[in-house]
């Protein structure tokens, strides 16, 4: 049997990269050129003005009225909400460590009334397909406690608290582990609710993916409302998660990356709920990134709130593949400089946001699920950033 915490993590697992469109319905690509050309049509929403980067990522300004979120059935009649009406305390300005990767985006700025977002390549629908096609189906992984699921090529190292909460925080160390074609590393946050199909849940952090993110580390976003049966997708790839950013779009390549005992950088990734609207904000860089509207939550999910917070790090390999590194490719024990960390951790307790906590260090639960080649530890620092830290990562290298 697989413990409820196994079942946590797998269920946002960054299987969450299978790609939904139309709110409802899977891509089917089948070797269908027409297809492809009518889904990229569809994802891709006509730009007011581009621009192409040095690493060749085409950004476009969409019209913010006219974003893919409200294709979603549920936001037809949505209000964009520019700004969240409450705000916790520690949510902007908070983070002065100088260790925060610098927003570079040099020459690129949309207009007054537009949103950026990053164009859908062919090769992305293309290569997400040969995702499935490795078996990356997820509905086979979202069960009920009664069956066993199936966790091979799966490795996790995280910390998690499980109490009622309406958001949480962190600073995600930034590194660029090196993985195969069929494999992803990543570091992120999820906050969830629920288990099974009646599983809620959003998560923020960084990937690394060969074919998605042409082995770069690139913020990135999942989400579903049910276990990812039907809902969910990765970043703006379907309708739902509403952009309200003009300079930082999802996907955005992350640099530069910390290196072994050397400098460090980080992301602050921000997820909580207005109290007022109800709607789940992002906040990067001090900057409020967009928002997943209440409307796409139910009463026994997100919409009242989350149960459940983790922060750490994931990968998957297929089978008698190594698995690739999981942060800096060394073991927590190390420590600064050397493995992979998230300081800062705060979550947000009360519904009217007015005051939030580092949780204490004991009422914070580790969680490997391969400590030969991952782990995660609790350890604190000296300064308000490292009272709840934790480092994760490890070397890989392990086949089943």
């Amino acid at each position: 049997m697989i413990s409820s915490d196994k079942l946590l993590l797998l269920t946002f697992s960054a299987l969450s990269l299978i790609l939904v469109v139309e709110s409802h319905r899977p891509i089917l690509l089948e070797d269908n050129e027409n297809e492809l050309v009518r889904l990229l049509n569809y994802i891709n929403k006509p730009p007011i003005k581009s621009f192409q980067t040095e690493h060749g990522d085409i950004l476009d300004c969409i019209d913010i009225q006219k974003q893919l979120a409200f294709d979603h059935p549920q936001l037809k009649n949505h209000s964009i909400q520019l700004r969240p009406t409450t705000i916790p305390k520690w949510t902007i300005h908070n983070n002065n460590d100088s260790r925060s990767v610098p927003l570079r985006q040099d020459g690129i700025s949309c207009p007054l009334g537009t949103v950026i977002v990053k164009r859908t390549t062919p090769d992305d629908l293309i290569q997400d397909q040969r995702l499935k096609t490795m078996g990356l189906n997820y509905s086979r992984y979202v069960s009920s406690k009664s069956k066993n699921i199936d966790l091979t090529g799966f490795h996790f190292a995280v910390a998690q608290y499980k109490n009622s909460h309406y958001g949480a925080k962190g600073n995600l160390n930034l590194w660029e582990p090196e993985v195969s074609p069929n494999q992803f590393s990543l570091a992120s946050m999820l906050i969830s609710r629920g288990l099974n199909e009646q599983f809620q849940g959003i998560r923020a952090g960084w990937i690394v993916y060969q074919w998605l993110n042409r082995n770069h580390t690139r913020l990135y976003t999942y989400w579903t409302t049910d276990g990812f049966k039907k809902t969910g997708c990765y970043n703006t790839l379907c309708p739902g998660f509403i952009q309200v950013n003009t300079d930082i779009p999802l996907g955005l390549l992350l640099q530069p990356v910390s290196t072994y005992n050397g400098e460090q950088y980080e992301i602050n990734i921000n997820i909580y709920k207005d109290h007022i609207t109800g709607n789940w904000w992002l906040v990067a860089f001090d900057n409020y990134v967009g928002y997943w509207p209440n409307s796409l939550f139910t009463d026994i999910g997100l919409s009242h709130g989350a149960s459940y917070v983790s922060w750490g790090g994931e990968v998957y390999s297929p089978v008698k593949e190594k698995s690739p590194s999981m942060g800096s490719g060394h073991f927590p024990e190390e420590g600064f400089k050397k493995a992979a960390y998230v300081s800062g951790i705060e979550v947000v307790e009360d519904t009217k946001l007015e005051g939030s906590m580092g949780p204490p260090l004991h009422s914070l639960t580790t969680f490997s699920s391969t400590p030969n080649c991952y782990k995660a530890i609790k350890k604190p620092g000296i300064g308000e950033l490292w009272d709840n830290a934790i480092f994760f990562g490890g070397p890989g290298g392990c086949t089943f």
